[in-house]
């Protein structure tokens, strides 16, 4: 005998405007847990209970049988509250302070090489512009492609791959908190001062875009606090690329805000 299952139990009773209460307390939770923002529980709920219900109302299109309370059952609640969670910035127009990026929290000062001292079984290549005399590589040959070009590009004055260098960036997916490790570190030569994270990418990633998108937000958030310079993202996909792709984020950063992909 078969017996038909539907949403209709869960539905029954259920009022929207309740639900959205529910996620953006549960969202507020969440932010405030993570330190994404530096704004009280009790100032933050009420603001995030508007954006949920814009959110409901402009952003999700139902289609039949679908219903619009659908929404807060899993995956989709959960995916929804990952989406506005990278989507939410301080409004600096209403005097909200910046958003501040999260900084390594080993016992290593912030910023430097100099304590970096490990031991590896993986493949190491010699290299002249970085304080780590030996680089660890993950690949068979890109890598070291890429730091080849890094060592002879005139605009490099410091590299570093980052390997027990502890350098993440958070992001969220999938109801998770995650770390994202990019590849290298490229300090620019001359003045302002420009830091360029470079990543190596030559194979498909699922969370390409997810980590692209934390990594331009943390950027936001460290160009805004200011203390190391400027800082931009660049992604190399063709190791001989390496010197094109680097001189068009230098150009892009010297004429502009340097924050943008290249």
């Amino acid at each position: 005998r078969v017996k038909e299952t539907t949403l209709e139990p869960f539905r029954r009773g259920k009022r929207l405007q309740e639900l959205v209460f529910a996620m953006a307390r549960d969202l507020t939770r969440d932010m405030v847990r993570h330190e994404d923002v530096a704004v009280p529980a009790g100032v933050l709920f009420p603001q995030l209970v508007q954006v949920v219900r814009r959110y409901v109302d402009d952003r999700v299109f139902v289609v039949p049988p679908a219903h619009r309370l659908d929404l807060f059952l899993s995956p989709y609640y959960g995916l929804t509250i990952e989406r506005l969670r990278q989507a939410i910035r301080p409004d600096g127009a209403a005097g909200e302070g910046p958003e501040l990026p999260v900084y390594e929290r080993g016992a290593r000062r912030v910023g430097t090489t100099a304590q970096i001292d490990a031991w590896s079984s993986k493949p190491v290549m010699e290299v002249v512009k970085s304080h780590v005399n030996l680089m660890v590589a993950h690949t068979g040959s890109w890598e070291q492609q890429v730091a080849a070009r890094l060592d002879r590009h005139a605009g490099v004055a410091a590299f570093v791959k980052n390997e027990f260098l502890e350098f993440a960036i958070p992001y969220f997916d999938n109801g998770q908190d995650h770390d994202y490790y990019p590849d290298f570190l490229v300090r620019m030569a001359g003045e302002p001062r420009f830091t360029l994270i470079l990543e190596v990418k030559g194979r498909p990633d699922p969370l390409e875009q997810v980590k692209a998108q934390a990594a331009q937000r943390w950027l936001r958030a460290v160009n805004e606090e200011g203390s190391f310079g400027r800082w931009g993202y660049a992604m190399v996909r063709d190791p001989h690329a390496t010197a094109e792709v680097i001189d068009a984020w230098v150009a892009e950063a010297r004429d502009g805000d340097g924050d943008g992909d290249a």
